[in-house]
């Protein structure tokens, strides 16, 4: 039991990750198109047209250079929906750990 419980501690991580089973990813915002429409540089090497969904549209200010959890839609892969924004210093705290990927990792 106690083993369990170790394991599970060790898992917590201080910042939210990208669910891969939902087809989440890192992604670097490169441009403000407005309309809560930007660019995203994602973790597969695509370029896409993200889109901020209504439901945190007013809670979620983006700057170019902001690391993004984006989910591409499943019809239409050159755009996604921008779920997440890290601030600066959880961006720095996955860089440190190596947790971003290679391509995106511009917080060293």
């Amino acid at each position: 039991m106690t083993n369990d419980k170790n394991e599970n501690l060790e898992e917590i991580s201080r910042v939210i990750l990208p669910n891969s089973n939902k087809g989440e990813m890192f992604g670097i915002v490169e441009k403000l198109l407005g309309s809560s429409r930007l660019v995203v540089m994602c973790a597969d090497g695509k370029t896409r047209t993200g889109r901020i969904p209504g439901k945190i549209r007013k809670r979620m200010w983006m700057r170019e250079g902001d690391l993004v959890i984006a989910k591409p839609w499943s019809f239409q892969d050159e755009r996604a929906d921008v779920t997440f924004r890290y601030t600066k210093t959880q961006a720095a705290y996955l860089s440190r750990n190596k947790i971003l990927p290679e391509i995106l990792d511009v917080f060293k």
